[in-house]
């Protein structure tokens, strides 16, 4: 059988026996089901949902966008969504109580135990973005006192429930961290070895309101499978996983992605958002930027006259705009990665200034050489010469706004990804009218 068979099958188009749906759906990977869902309605998704236990059931709802997941919330009856919920992992768990309405989430909780209520409420509580909200309770503690044999028994019986026990975190009768152990330095360790004889101290522990980003480049950076959450006394309340900060990274990067390219944010996956959420996320930076564009046309009309004698200049408007907007988008965009991986900070602004200066007159000068011979075809040794010169004014202009607006963005405390594609592209543009007429005006008339 293949989900091929299985999408025929739903579809009315073949037949299929339900055991064999069931063996083929329980030996198959959860992310591969979740993947087979995103074409389907919830009642449908539900339907092949109906055929794994309820353990799968959960991993495979763990592995949907969150709108997805809402919609399959919100089209199930109460004490079934409850055990499903109970079954996912707690920061899962989480983040999908925080995607439901206020109505939705009060007609949740009295159908989960009391635990997962508890542990929903204190993970649901911590502001969007920080490590609180990204982190999971499921981790694994152990006291200083122990030796390597009883950490042993004490992990082998708590396994079911953690999400991973390679590393246990050893904390006090307080809960503060004292530090770490890896699973493989108890199996190593004498069966007497006391634990705090073996625990790593230092523990790289980040606070519960750091930035989520900042927590993923440092699981990045250490190459470790989790990082412990302490809150102000020191105190552990959770774990960020490597695949939590995989997720954050693949957020944080569709999100710059969509604000290079002057797109609002979506609340889910362009393959299942409406026609009217598109609009929404499209609409107003598109607005936005045909009023700036009038001043493009605003500095064409302020020089009629120069164009109106020198009519040849038309000609080479369109190659000089772009090429500046080009210029900007580079810099611009070599700019916001550098400081989404922390190696640009504002106060390397002027050093970077003076290096993307001497790097676009050096690339303006490239382009001139290479548009200078077209422009004495087209218009005489004026022409060509105001062009030339346009050329490398306005690769330097472009290069130098898309460097800088970004350090601009950061400063007044928006993000610099918003600096990106159409918004450098249109400030550039402006720049690139005014420079090229003026240049004409000043040798031609």
């Amino acid at each position: 059988m293949s989900f091929q068979t299985l999408a025929d099958a739903l579809e009315g188009h073949a037949a299929a026996d339900a055991d064999a749906i069931r063996a083929f759906l329980a030996a198959s990977h959860a992310a591969d089901i979740a993947q087979f869902l995103k074409d389907y309605e919830a009642q449908i998704d539900w339907r092949v949902l109906d055929f794994l236990d309820i353990t799968k059931q959960a991993e495979v709802l763990g592995y949907l966008d969150r709108g997805e997941q809402v919609a399959l919330a919100r089209s199930a009856p109460r004490s079934r969504l409850a055990a499903v919920v109970t079954e996912m992992d707690a920061d899962e768990r989480a983040d999908l109580f925080n995607a439901l309405t206020e109505d939705e989430q009060e007609a949740l909780l009295p159908a989960l135990a009391q635990a997962e209520r508890e542990d929903i409420r204190r993970l649901a509580s911590y502001k969007d973005g920080t490590a609180g909200a990204i982190m999971t309770s499921d981790y694994a503690v152990l006291s200083p006192k122990l030796s390597a044999r009883q950490a042993l028994d004490t992990l082998r019986r708590e396994a079911p429930d953690k999400e991973t026990i390679y590393r246990a975190y050893i904390v006090d009768a307080d809960r503060k961290l004292l530090g770490s152990v890896r699973l493989p330095q108890l199996i190593l360790a004498a069966p007497d070895t006391p634990i705090e004889n073996i625990m790593e101290r230092e523990t790289g522990a980040v606070r519960v309101d750091e930035d989520q980003e900042s927590v993923a480049r440092k699981i990045a950076r250490y190459d470790v499978i989790a990082l412990p959450v302490v809150d102000a006394e020191e105190r552990i309340v959770g774990i960020v996983t490597h695949d939590d900060a995989l997720d954050v990274i693949t957020e944080e990067v569709t999100e710059d992605i969509h604000k290079s390219g002057s797109v609002g944010q979506l609340a889910e996956s362009v393959g299942r958002a409406s026609i009217v959420m598109l609009y929404r996320a499209r609409v107003f930076w598109l607005v936005l930027l045909v009023f700036g564009n009038i001043f493009s046309g605003a500095g064409i009309a302020h020089f009629e006259d120069v164009i109106s004698a020198h009519m040849p200049l038309l000609f080479f408007l369109p190659l000089l705009i772009a090429s500046g907007g080009n210029a900007g988008s580079q810099a611009s965009t070599l700019t916001v990665r550098a400081m989404a991986t922390g190696e640009v900070h504002l106060g390397h602004w002027g050093r970077m200034l003076g290096r993307e200066a001497m790097v676009a007159g050096f690339l303006g000068a490239t382009m001139a050489i290479a548009i200078y011979g077209i422009g004495l075809w087209r218009g005489g040794a004026d022409i060509a010469l105001v062009v030339a010169l346009a050329m490398i004014l306005i690769v330097l202009a472009g290069s130098l706004i898309g460097l800088t607006l970004p350090f601009v963005l950061i400063r007044i405390g928006f993000d610099p990804a918003t600096a990106s594609g159409p918004l450098v592209t249109s400030i550039a543009d402006i720049a690139g009218v005014l420079i090229y007429f003026g240049i004409a005006q000043a040798f031609l008339l």
